[in-house]
């Protein structure tokens, strides 16, 4: 065969490929098979379009239509945390809510620190972790003022003699158009509530934590890529992720570890509470698995990092949940 005939043949391989492709591609669309949210657990989640609710703030998690799943039912407890204590800000509903149920699933006694306003939230946390045999307190505050972090840190210490480990989770979250939007007044409230809150709760808690204890503080991707939207509140996300690896080199000699969890969207009242109806009905559509995360597929990952067992060798990493591929 001439280079001219081999040439020929191989274009026309080629546009054969091609057209299949085409054709491939072309029902995928119409049919939206390619837009399927991905379902690789035991059991599928929710997907857009989630209801087009808007939550007044902060956000209570007994108000959202959709209520979000945080009790991991294919998740069984082996005693990692066993005889350990924790305490954990945002701890009424969300994330939080699912970290002290597993918490509790794991052997570890529960100080939940939330917002006066969440009470009802935080009642239903503490029957679930109650549930799981362990006990659960109630600490209802702003971590904004260092005076209450220290009396939170006190009613840990006064109901359980310990404190083993720290989840800072507590956030503040509203999307803003531009930087005009932003006053500074609203910039010193995310700053305030998201990283001055885990600095002193840090603080707090520091001087009565001994060696194999660990900080856990929840990041975000936004912390990671940036937000258009969200100007305020990925500065914050990023300020976590640098002061989580701060820390951990500091704590390092105290045998004390700190990480960060970077979690994509998760279904929560924070983000019903920010965006308006219309964009919530979309909400973590544009991730690689095209639907947000539950809190249950987000918790694990802080017993993981909280456990001495799994990840004594683990300190200053931020990990990123994000729902899609290589982020």
């Amino acid at each position: 065969m001439s280079n001219s005939q081999q040439k020929t043949g191989a274009g026309s391989e080629q546009r054969t490929v091609q057209r299949q492709q085409d054709q491939r591609d072309a029902s995928e669309a119409k049919s939206g098979e390619s837009q399927q949210p991905a379902q690789t657990g035991t059991h599928a989640f929710p997907a857009p379009p989630l209801p087009d609710q808007h939550l007044q703030k902060p956000g209570l998690e007994h108000d959202m239509q959709l209520k979000p799943q945080f009790m991991a039912p294919d998740y069984c407890g082996s005693g990692k945390l066993a005889g350990m204590a924790a305490v954990i800000t945002g701890g009424d509903s969300g994330i939080g809510r699912a970290v002290a149920v597993l918490y509790a699933r794991e052997g570890a006694d529960v100080a939940l620190v939330y917002l006066a306003e969440e009470q009802e939230d935080a009642v239903e946390t503490k029957r679930h972790v109650e549930a799981e045999g362990q006990r659960c307190i109630l600490v209802p505050g702003d971590v904004r003022d260092p005076g209450f972090c220290r009396h939170a840190i006190s009613e840990a210490l006064r109901a359980y003699g310990r404190v083993d480990i720290l989840v800072n989770n507590a956030a503040f979250q509203e999307h803003a158009g531009s930087l005009e939007d932003l006053s500074e007044e609203r910039f010193d409230l995310t700053m305030k509530t998201n990283i001055y809150g885990y600095f002193h709760m840090a603080k707090a808690a520091l001087p009565h934590m001994k060696r194999g204890a660990s900080i856990l503080n929840t990041g975000s991707v936004v912390g990671l890529r940036g937000s258009s939207n969200l100007l305020d509140y990925s500065t914050t996300k990023g300020a976590i992720h640098a002061f989580t690896m701060s820390l951990a080199s500091n704590l390092l000699d105290k045998g004390i570890r700190v990480n960060a969890v970077a979690p994509g969207p998760v279904w929560t009242p924070l983000n019903p509470a920010d965006q308006s109806p219309d964009k919530i009905k979309e909400f973590g559509g544009k991730t690689d698995m095209h639907r947000p995360a539950q809190p249950e597929e987000i918790s694990p990952a802080f017993v993981f990092l909280a456990a001495p067992s799994c990840a004594s060798y683990i300190t200053g990493i931020v990990l990123p949940i994000t729902g899609s591929i290589g982020e």
